[in-house]
């Protein structure tokens, strides 16, 4: 009799790393007695450490195992629940029916039924839809405790420029550590300095490009932004306010989810900076946005896309005013570095190029590749000269992710050896092993896209007259359409344009299909 071969397939997330039954090893473990008993030859085992079950998206080792299921390497694929897959319902049942077409088999261990049977599958519908509704009841829950911790004026997590998080000594809590805000006096000198300097009549602009030029850093340790000095002006943390739910579920809903009024409550904290001041911030600031919304000149479809000759920073775009001898305004519009832009001229200068120049280059330079298919020819056989010399140093990229990963999963069993013995309490295990897996996810995520440009370089050979087929029809959509497609015509077709220091176009990179 043939032995079935099979793969399986582990998940942890960071909260459930060290309870026990849900580490990946006595997942493992259990796994691989299950096979032994029934005769079953292991393929590979696939392990997703420290990753959430909320979504399929960013796991390595399961992108890797739906991509040697359509290769038929294996007919089973062996979880210890199904929730392991995931905690959606939709993604579940996406990634069996997407199995069961390859002729793999799905199975749990802990939930007995077969898949391809009717009443497997509605088994499986009706474990999935519990899995779903259990991640939604603790999410549902996470965020109501948060709310209810913003109310009593407690901090939440996170950092913020003058404030250390520092742990409350006594706290009897397990699963979390309780911590609230300490004012660091030197950052908070900043912070008043960034209101002072505000409500004195600077600009936003004016006060980055100051903070920059002096030295200065964000919490993150990152030149300032526009963007940061926004966020601190507007924050009423510093008069000792917590602010909670201005956004929710931000990776969904983007600025959709932004409440209109979120949860405002005293702190616990101390404040940094007077009411008075904070009050005649807010009123300047709400003078000043009321002229944000100018009407937008120019389409300058190339943002992004043109790169700054100093820095190598994406390009944006500026609008210069000017009268002529009549007293008439006039405009002239030019890309200029975005970091100069949001980040002050102690980041980069502005390396200015003039739209109208650049756009009818850019378009000159696409026309003549169209009508002289050797030049095309002759960039295509360059780039793949490179290549060739560039996978040589992906090979040995992975080589040196490999080792990397290897001495993460040490220092983790080191660190559970240590819990077992009773020398290290479980939050820091927590920790340790928490930091340790967003390590190796970064790693394992590299790796992946290591694989995926390696195998795309083998399988999909760049295409002469493909590129010639698409520069065609940009020349010729180019001036007939809306400007946001134009712009979504060029980051389609174009990777990046580089500058001269004299401003002049130097070079056009198309993405490879």
């Amino acid at each position: 009799m043939e032995v079935k071969t099979i793969a399986i397939y582990v998940r942890v997330s960071t909260e459930e790393q060290a309870e026990e039954g849900f580490s990946i090893q006595a997942q493992l473990e259990t796994l691989r007695q299950y096979a032994k008993k029934e005769g079953y030859h292991i393929y590979k085992e696939y392990k997703d450490e420290g990753i959430s079950g909320k979504s399929v998206e960013n796991r390595p080792d399961l992108k890797q195992m739906r991509e040697d299921a359509k290769k038929g390497l294996f007919q089973q694929v062996t979880v210890w629940k199904i929730n392991r897959i995931s905690r959606k319902q939709l993604d579940l049942l996406m990634i069996v029916d997407e199995l069961k077409k390859h002729g793999v088999a799905f199975r749990s261990y802990t939930e007995q039924f077969e898949t391809e049977t009717p009443m497997g599958q509605f088994a499986l519908q009706m474990m999935g839809a519990v899995a779903e509704l259990e991640r939604n009841q603790i999410v549902d829950n996470v965020k109501m405790g948060m709310k209810q911790r913003a109310r009593q004026g407690k901090w939440n997590g996170g950092v913020v420029l003058g404030y250390d998080v520092v742990e409350v000594k006594g706290s009897t809590q397990r699963k979390r550590k309780e911590t609230k805000l300490a004012v660091n006096d030197k950052e908070a000198s900043l912070v008043r300095r960034i209101f002072e300097y505000y409500a004195s009549g600077k600009g936003l602009k004016a006060i980055t490009n100051e903070l920059n030029h002096l030295g200065y850093k964000s919490k993150h340790g990152k030149p300032f932004s526009v963007n940061t000095i926004k966020t601190i002006l507007s924050n009423p943390l510093y008069i000792g306010k917590i602010r909670f739910n201005k956004q929710e579920d931000w990776n969904i809903k983007r600025r959709k989810g932004t409440h209109n009024n979120p949860i405002i409550a005293e702190g616990e904290h101390e404040a940094i900076i007077t009411d008075e001041l904070w009050e005649q911030v807010q009123s300047r600031y709400g003078t000043a946005n009321k002229y944000h919304n100018r009407v937008f000149f120019g389409s300058f479809p190339f943002t992004g896309v043109l790169r700054c000759p100093q820095c190598g920073h994406g390009m944006v775009s500026q609008r210069a005013t000017r009268k002529r001898a009549n007293g008439e305004r006039y405009y002239t519009l030019y890309y200029q570095c975005g970091q100069f832009a949001n980040k002050g001229s102690a980041v980069c200068r502005a390396n200015s190029i003039r739209a109208d120049y650049a756009e009818k280059e850019i378009l000159a330079r696409i026309q003549k590749f169209v009508n002289q298919p050797q030049l095309i020819e002759d960039v295509l056989n360059r780039v793949t000269d490179r290549q060739k010399v560039d996978k040589e140093a992906l090979n040995d990229e992975m080589k040196q992710i490999d080792k990397e990963i290897s001495d993460l999963s040490r220092k983790k069993s080191k660190y559970f050896k240590l819990y077992e013995e009773d020398i290290l309490e479980v939050h820091l295990l927590k920790e340790r092993i928490g930091e340790l897996a967003e390590q190796e996810t970064a790693l394992l995520k590299r790796k992946s896209d290591i694989e995926d440009v390696l195998k795309n370089e083998s399988d999909n050979p760049v295409n002469l007259g493909h590129i010639q087929k698409m520069l065609r029809e940009f020349t010729r959509l180019f001036d007939r359409i809306t400007n946001e497609r134009k712009k979504q015509l060029v980051h389609t077709l174009i990777k990046r344009v580089t500058v001269t220091e004299d401003r002049k176009i130097k070079q056009i990179t198309l993405i490879k299909y």
